[in-house]
């Protein structure tokens, strides 16, 4: 009798124990599955951009006509400049685009969305503050840290020295190299403005693990 309720408590322990298994792993799965999409969606998206191009020219259908197909991450929509013509300004998941990055070090590719909004900075990584893309002066992109390898997650490997690579919507792209890496209290904005002697910086912004500071990274046009 004894032996027979002892077997019970097992079994029902031994199931309770893979249940739990089954359960960690699916959910795993399942958020290595969202990564990888993410990171494919955002590699695509910058190994295809061209910035902004004349209106009428190939889309990504290649008629000439807008791409209105909701899941293509390659959406764009027309802007109309001041001399009465329009030209079509790429937008990545609804977003405007001010230009990519890359970052070979860390095996980061991710468009700059041109506005920090809570659900733009839960696609890719945003433009803050600035004199604008690879433009002279200083210019802030914020990331999240998901401490999943997502967005600015893996900015705590780069190291001084590492190379940034930055493609305007002219098709202008101008390597950065990093030269300060410090961590500084959330409210904390002192180095947004700097004397850059006239040359395009960037800064990296993104909470450290615990995130009780940010990680700043500044880097200086070559």
């Amino acid at each position: 009798m004894f032996e027979s309720k002892y077997s019970k408590v097992l079994t029902v322990i031994l199931v309770i124990v893979m249940v739990a298994i089954i359960g960690l792993l699916g959910f795993l799965g399942y958020e290595y599955y969202q990564n990888y999409i993410v990171t494919k969606d955002t590699s695509d998206f910058v190994d295809n951009f061209e910035g902004e191009v004349a209106d009428g020219g190939p889309t990504e259908n290649g008629n000439g006509d807008e791409n209105n197909d909701e899941t293509n991450p390659f959406d764009q929509i027309k802007d109309a400049n001041a001399g009465g013509s329009s030209s079509k300004k790429v937008t990545y998941k609804g977003f405007g685009v001010l230009g990519t990055m890359e970052i070979p070090a860390t095996n980061f590719k991710y468009p700059i969305l041109e506005k920090v909004t809570k659900k733009s900075i839960e696609t890719a990584v945003a433009f803050l503050y600035g004199s604008g893309v690879n433009q002279p002066g200083n210019t802030v992109i914020i990331g999240h840290n998901y401490r999943n390898g997502l967005f600015f997650s893996n900015n705590k490997k780069l190291n001084i020295g590492d190379k940034i690579y930055i493609t305007d919507n002219s098709g202008n792209k101008i390597t950065y190299t990093i030269y300060n890496k410090f961590e500084a209290t959330p409210e904390d904005t002192s180095f947004y403005q700097r004397d850059t002697a006239g040359k395009p910086e960037i800064t990296l912004s993104t909470c450290t693990d615990d995130s009780s500071a940010r990680l700043i990274i500044l880097a200086k046009a070559e």
